[in-house]
């Protein structure tokens, strides 16, 4: 274990540029995963940290010691006093461990018959990650994110997703009317339109992409004009809208849930 105690040491350094700047990790191809929830999806997932960072209190903390002296030899750990920690935690409170991993590569290949989740100009990272965490528990494996999205290896959506990310099929700055033209199953965009059917009445049992569109515009004209079909959520409650994070879950288990009630063929 390397203790740094001087932020003027060039490790430091470089790790608060990799922790602040979007730029400097699309660069180097790596991603900062806080909180010891993170760090453990990631091993879970099959992969390793290049480098784990601890506070002194965090170090205390028993969850993290027994990841640390059960996973030392396999990645450099450095202890940093609380105050040079908490230059680098994404968050007001400290979680006390940071972890450095590789960007996970996209697999390259996009499904045009299985499932999928479009997201059209999400820009907030914390809706990002909620619909990434709704997606993987719903059992939506492909999501595609067209360029204005929120940067979906960010600290912050990184923290939303909740490990969901490691679970996913992600592909970022994907053109989504290119990919809705081809695609071989039903999709479908929530809308607030006359010509809207009612999420309860749109039959579900088949391959579907889900999209949703940015938190103040919707889904682009573009992208709606690609889409299949339009689907508005019930809101009795006089409520005009719901935030895209929650509309998101409220179709996806509703997915679930049409499906799980088909009849089974023997």
């Amino acid at each position: 274990m390397k203790h740094i105690i001087s932020r003027d040491n060039p490790r430091f350094k470089a790790l608060k540029k990799l922790c602040q700047s979007g730029r400097e990790r699309r660069k180097t191809q790596q991603i900062v995963l806080d909180g010891i929830h993170l760090v453990e999806s990631l091993l879970a997932s099959g992969r390793s940290p290049l480098e784990i960072v601890i506070s002194d209190t965090g170090k205390s903390r028993s969850e993290i010691s027994l990841l640390i002296e059960n996973r030392e030899k396999c990645a450099s750990v450095i202890c940093l006093p609380d105050a040079l920690f908490a230059e680098l935690a994404p968050v007001e409170t400290p979680s006390g461990i940071l972890a450095i991993a590789s960007m996970p590569k996209e697999s390259g290949r996009i499904d045009a018959m299985g499932d999928a989740v479009l997201l059209d100009g999400v820009q907030d990272p914390g809706n990002v990650g909620s619909i990434l965490r709704s997606a993987a528990a719903a059992g939506f494996r492909q999501v595609l994110l067209s360029e204005d999205c929120a940067q979906v290896w960010s600290p912050k959506v990184l923290r939303a997703g909740m490990g969901a990310h490691f679970l996913l099929d992600l592909h970022e700055s994907v053109r989504l009317p290119e990919f809705l033209n081809g695609y071989r199953g039903t999709s479908i965009a929530t809308a607030l339109e006359p010509d809207s059917v009612g999420l309860y009445d749109q039959a579900l049992q088949g391959p579907v992409a889900w999209v949703f569109g940015s938190e103040g515009a919707g889904v682009c004209a573009d992208v709606m004009e690609s889409v299949a079909r339009r689907v508005r959520i019930p809101m009795p409650g006089g409520c005009e809208s719901l935030n895209v994070a929650a509309a998101a879950a409220v179709c996806l288990f509703e997915t679930v849930r049409q499906r799980s009630l088909a009849p089974v063929s023997c």
